[in-house]
C-alpha cells in the first residue's frame, strides 16, 4: 500500500517562504506522478502543481506560477513544493498525491493516493 506523508507546513508571514515535504513508501516511487492540492476553509480542492515522473515536466496553477517550485528526489523517494512570496490566500491544508500516468494532472480525482494534508497559514 503506497503511503504519503506531508512535512513542513506551519505558521509564516506574508511575503516568507516554506518548503513542504511529502515522503512516499509502500510502492516504487520513481513510477508515479506526484501532485500537490489545497484547500482552504469552506472552499473546494484545488490544484497547486504537479510532477512528471522523472521531474522533467512540471505544472502550475496560475496563482502560484512563479512562486512555488514543484520537485522530487527520486532516490529519496520524496517529493517537494517550495513556496516562495507566500501570501494570505495561499492559506490551506496541503496535500500531495500520487498517481500514474502523463496526463490530467490537475485532477483531484484521477490521483489514487493522498497524504494526510499539511497546514499552511499565511498571517498578514
Amino acid at each position: 500500500q503506497v503511503q504519503l506523508v506531508e512535512s513542513g507546513g506551519g505558521l509564516v508571514q506574508a511575503g516568507g517562504s516554506l518548503r513542504l515535504s511529502c515522503a512516499v513508501s509502500g510502492g516504487t516511487f520513481r513510477d508515479y506522478s506526484m501532485g500537490w492540492f489545497r484547500q482552504a476553509p469552506g472552499k473546494e480542492r484545488e490544484f497547486v502543481a504537479a510532477i512528471s515522473w522523472g521531474g522533467g515536466s512540471t505544472y502550475y496553477a496560475d496563482s502560484v506560477k512563479g512562486r512555488f517550485t514543484i520537485s522530487r528526489d527520486n532516490t529519496k523517494n520524496t517529493g517537494y513544493l517550495q513556496m516562495n512570496s507566500l501570501k494570505p490566500e495561499d492559506t490551506a491544508v496541503y496535500y500531495c498525491a500520487a498517481k500514474w500516468g502523463t496526463t490530467d494532472y490537475g485532477l483531484g480525482h484521477r490521483y489514487p493516493y493522498w497524504g494526510q494534508g499539511t497546514q499552511v497559514t499565511v498571517s498578514s
